[in-house]
């Protein structure tokens, strides 16, 4: 049974890849630090799903704590590192800079020492597709350059990609970096985009929407990421760059319009300006993942947002 270590294990994308892993017959161990960024009990209520499958063990703790990754590593010896666990937001990292670069570059820092110390190589990272900032070029592909990030969210996880590029070079490293594009579904975090219109639009609360409602993204569905991780991990060699996302992209108000069908209600919408740090598009061109691991998304956007209120109990 191949043991697999996830930081960010009780996160929105980490809980869900942990049952996705346990269900294929591997070991999980996780770390989480149960930040509180958004309401804590969201992820101990996902860990005490896990928490019931024999082959699941959580550490709770930062990243940042050389002594527990040293001890974890030591006592674990797990094949295969999953790095999700960041500061994330791109708007919260305007206002806190010096936090996210503390928790997303030192961090990953600390990581890959100690993985380095403990003789374990096979490392996926978690990337953003916010590192194509305001991309002109569209789609976005991985030999894009990635040199004018629009938010420190999206510096961090260019430096972070630099810093995995690094340890490859000088110690032999297997690295893929999964450059993620807006994941949704399922135990989303509450202030996304689709959770918190959806929430909202159930309860008839106004919605804020930023801009003129035609800035463009790339939602991809939780289930289609963690089947892209997945597949990373059984290729996983050498350093690579891949995009991970659904390859299609919905407008804003466009979206609001497929979540008002879905819940079978109407959004009430109060208008504001755009917001620093947003990008106008992102669309991932996913060919590169689909050669390699043979990524192909299965989820549309109204076949997601159809499943996401569901096992949400919304419609």
């Amino acid at each position: 049974m191949k043991k697999v270590l996830i930081t960010g294990a009780a996160g929105f994308i980490g809980s869900n890849l942990s049952h996705r892993m346990l269900q294929a017959g591997y070991s999980v161990i996780g770390i989480d630090n149960f930040d509180s960024f958004y309401d804590p009990q969201i992820k101990h209520k996902a860990i005490q799903k896990l928490a019931l499958a024999p082959d699941f063990k959580l550490y709770e703790g930062d990243i940042r704590n050389r002594s527990l990754l040293d001890t974890v590593f030591e006592i674990e010896k797990p094949a295969l590192v999953i790095h999700l666990a960041a500061r994330a937001g791109v708007r919260p990292s305007i206002e806190q800079p010096e936090l996210y670069y503390d928790v997303n570059v030192n961090g990953t820092l600390v990581l890959l020492e100690a993985m380095r110390k403990a003789g374990i190589k096979d490392l996926l990272f978690a990337s953003s597709s916010s590192v194509y900032g305001n991309n002109k070029k569209v789609p976005f592909s991985e030999t894009d350059s990635v040199d004018n990030p629009i938010s420190p969210y999206a510096a961090t996880k260019k430096a972070g990609e630099l810093l995995c590029y690094t340890y490859h070079h000088l110690y032999n490293f297997n690295i893929f970096c999964l450059r993620f594009f807006t994941v949704y579904g399922p135990g989303q975090r509450p202030e996304m985009a689709i959770q918190q219109f959806g929430r909202k639009i159930a309860e008839g609360l106004p919605i804020t929407l930023f801009g003129d409602g035609s800035t463009r993204r790339d939602y991809t569905f939780i289930d289609d990421i963690t089947n892209g991780i997945i597949a990373s991990s059984d290729n996983l060699q050498g350093y690579e760059i891949l995009n991970l996302g659904n390859s299609d992209t919905i407008s804003l108000i466009d979206l609001v319009h497929n979540i008002e069908e879905t819940l079978g209600k109407k959004a009430i919408i109060e208008w504001q300006p755009m917001q620093p740090g947003d990008v106008e598009i992102t669309f991932a061109d996913i060919s590169k993942a689909q050669k390699l691991i043979g990524y192909k998304p299965d989820y549309p956007v109204k076949k997601g947002l159809q499943k996401m209120f569901q096992e949400q109990g919304m419609c």
